[in-house]
């Protein structure tokens, strides 16, 4: 009987876990962790981050897995299934027992909280699934990171919805990391896939990404009325991250914008918790 090698093991699991594409999957999952803590959840925080991690895995999966005849033909070897590094049948299982345990972990976070959830993750999967290739594309992204302050607070006890312009600044926000994280397939893109993106171009995307992740800014920064040093503070470092994001995508960088995206998305989560009675 064959022994198994740890090492390939650890390396197995690694590419598969790539496929999920780790950067938004962790960044998302960490803004729910910090999210869950600053609306005063408490020990209940970590069944919120189960469930945002499950969801997160399912989406990133299901995503590869359907691009992956489009990534084979485009030789994508940053792709761990499109390289042969990653087998289809363990993929579609992965997405299959990510999904299965994502069902009850977000019921677990109260009916209205779960539901709201599996809808925002229904929503990532039809962008998946289709939506991407229209002119549609950015709302599951708009529906899904608008979402998440709801989900947050629908989880408490007793629950509630969270003020319009926090929500507001999510859903803005999540737009305009749709508009970051397509850049580098932009160009080859257009004239096949009809998303946003692809009809605005890679100079239209930039500028979009821009005015969406400065408007995210900027409404969770006025949305409670007048905000303090600290946060203006916050507002003129993520405004600088902005800039320099569409720098990079100006150069070509695809890739360091997209990663200015999340770090122009903690700016943003830092102006919020600077208020530390939004979500309460």
């Amino acid at each position: 009987m064959a022994r198994l090698d740890p090492t390939q093991a650890v390396k197995g699991a690694w590419d598969l876990f790539r496929c999920s594409h780790p950067e938004p999957v962790l960044a998302v999952t960490a803004a729910s962790a910090v999210l869950g803590l600053a609306a005063g959840r408490g020990a209940s925080t970590w069944l919120l981050v189960a469930a945002i991690f499950t969801g997160q895995l399912f989406v990133g999966w299901t995503n590869d897995y359907i691009d992956r005849d489009a990534d084979r033909a485009a030789g994508r070897a940053d792709k761990p299934l499109a390289a042969g590094q990653v087998s289809e049948v363990w993929l579609h299982w992965a997405a299959v027992v990510a999904a299965t345990l994502c069902i009850p972990l977000s019921l677990a976070n109260g009916f209205a909280a779960g539901t709201l959830h599996l809808l925002a993750v229904l929503a990532a999967f039809l962008y998946n699934g289709g939506l991407k290739k229209t002119p549609i594309s950015v709302f599951p992204y708009l529906f899904s990171f608008g979402s998440l302050p709801a989900i947050v607070t629908l989880g408490l006890h007793p629950g509630h919805l969270p003020p319009w312009w926090v929500s507001l600044g999510a859903g803005l926000l999540g737009s305009g990391a749709h508009f970051t994280q397509v850049m580098p397939d932009i160009e080859q893109e257009r004239g096949r896939i009809h998303g946003l993106p692809q009809l605005m171009g890679l100079r239209g995307s930039i500028v979009a990404a821009a005015l969406l992740l400065a408007g995210s800014a900027l409404a969770v920064l006025l949305g409670p009325g007048k905000p303090g040093e600290l946060q203006l503070v916050a507002l003129a470092i993520t405004l600088v991250t902005v800039v320099v994001m569409v720098a990079a995508g100006l150069r070509g960088n695809h890739r360091l914008s997209f990663r200015l995206t999340l770090v122009a998305a903690a700016g943003v989560a830092l102006i919020l918790l600077l208020n530390s009675r939004a979500l309460r």
